[in-house]
């Protein structure tokens, strides 16, 4: 099937190499021409595991090209996907902007039956606004084609975006016709041999699937780092209270691991979007303004940790910190609980030093160069003249490391674990200092 996907980021990216892995001919266009010219090249702008290599296959087979040109990419597919980003506003509504520039495109260029296809996490009505604003392009430049603006929402999440989007766990369509949904069996069917992960829907409720899931497990996060906080009031340990609500078939142990917070491109955003469109609804939103608050609150525990045992004032201590990005397996860093803690302890007058396998780039396109921040090359190299330690992100490196060495190293043998991925009662033992989230019983307990 001819497809054009308008976007090269996450989601555009991720499902243009997907559609061509499985025999598609897939168009990626974006209008950012040195970044399509990069990708003609090979080069991926992000990390994202499994994908670069699909992507140079893909091109190498004649599958998957590249383009700034909009009028070749309506006119040479007929199912155009639009994964554009879609920012929150100041007011936390999302900005439709890029998605209607593209709509306009397709109006302006459009030369015969078009699907249209919002993937991007819009807000509910967004399909019927595509379709208005085409309707009224087509008016303008004097076309009269038809066209079907259907929402096809993403589930993917950053680090394995690419086997995500290989097995999907569903495959949500909010279609009118019966046309198009034919159209969406065919151009699904390598994704859904095993059975039929296909769910056709109207394109409101498919649209507000993808926002109410996303806020569903961003739900179960701040829930469980609340249910934190109070175990260290009370003097529990809230891995074993995980343990205990996971065990519960009905909750389940996904998405229940406290820690510093939510990040990334999606939960704090589409949290913000959903409590906007409800407001602007006349509904009540309680739930998720308290999911929203918890998480702020939650991503300055960890420099609170850090304060509470060096001082406020943290000029001249250094603080080693493994993992920058918001997850593993990734080098996005927004909204990471990481940024936080720097701009936290520069604030005081802290140094950093700072090891993440794959985002230390990424971070210092955001905050550039500065004194008060060492990149280093490894997770060991980190600790050297450092005050303590501070674990922000779970990656596989950071897992199993000599707690022996982290104690000659640090100056003070100290770790706050941001992920609880670490043993108090061994650490007590060995003599460091630990300060995780939500683990009640203090140190000396431990020991």
């Amino acid at each position: 099937m001819r497809i054009s996907i308008f976007g090269s980021g996450y989601v555009g990216l991720v499902q243009a190499s997907v559609f061509a892995d499985v025999g598609h001919r897939v168009i990626c266009m974006d209008i950012d021409e040195s970044r399509v010219q990069r990708l003609r090249e090979g080069s991926v702008p992000f990390f994202e595991p499994g994908l670069s290599n699909m992507v140079l296959k893909a091109v190498d087979e004649g599958l998957l090209t590249f383009t700034s040109d909009t009028q070749e990419a309506v006119q040479d597919s007929d199912f155009l996907f639009i994964c554009v980003g879609t920012p929150s506003g100041d007011d936390g509504s999302a900005d439709l902007t890029y998605v209607m520039s593209v709509a306009d495109g397709i109006a302006e260029y459009i030369n015969g039956r078009k699907v249209v296809v919002n993937k991007s996490t819009v807000p509910v009505g967004t399909a019927d606004a595509v379709t208005a604003r085409i309707q009224q392009g087509l008016k303008t430049h004097g076309h009269d084609h038809p066209f079907e603006v259907c929402s096809n929402p993403e589930f993917l999440k950053e680090g394995s975006a690419v086997s995500d989007a290989k097995s999907p766990d569903r495959i949500i369509v909010g279609a009118h016709s019966e046309d198009t949904k034919a159209d969406f069996k065919r151009m699904y069917a390598a994704f859904n041999r095993n059975r039929d992960k296909l769910m056709f829907m109207d394109p409101r409720s498919a649209e507000l699937t993808k926002y109410a899931a996303n806020a569903m497990l961003a739900t179960k996060i701040s829930f469980i780092n609340e249910i934190a906080n109070i175990a260290e009031a009370v003097g529990a340990d809230v891995e074993l209270v995980r343990q205990g609500m996971g065990s519960d078939p009905r909750i389940g142990y996904q998405f229940i691991y406290p820690g510093a917070g939510y990040g990334g491109s999606c939960f704090p955003k589409d949290v913000r979007a959903l409590k906007h469109l409800a407001q602007s609804e006349g509904c009540q939103a309680s739930i998720l303004t308290a999911v929203h608050d918890t998480n702020q609150r939650q991503k300055n525990k960890l420099a609170e940790r850090v304060m509470e045992r060096l001082g406020a004032n943290l000029e001249g201590k250094t603080i080693a910190v493994w993992g920058l990005a918001f997850k593993p397996n990734t080098d996005d860093m927004r909204e990471a609980p990481s940024r936080f803690l720097l701009e936290n302890i520069w604030s005081c007058g802290g140094n950093v030093r700072a090891f993440d396998p794959e985002a230390m780039d990424a971070c210092h396109a955001l905050y550039g160069d500065r004194e008060d921040i060492t990149y280093v090359d490894s997770k060991d190299e980190a600790l050297e003249g450092a005050d303590c330690l501070v674990v922000c992100t779970e990656w596989r490196t950071f897992w199993s490391p000599d707690f022996e060495a982290i104690k000659a190293a640090l100056n003070n043998p100290i770790i706050v674990d941001g992920r609880n991925l670490y043993d108090p009662y061994y650490l007590a033992s060995i003599g460091i200092e630990y300060y995780g989230i939500g683990r009640g019983l203090s140190v000396t307990q431990y020991a």
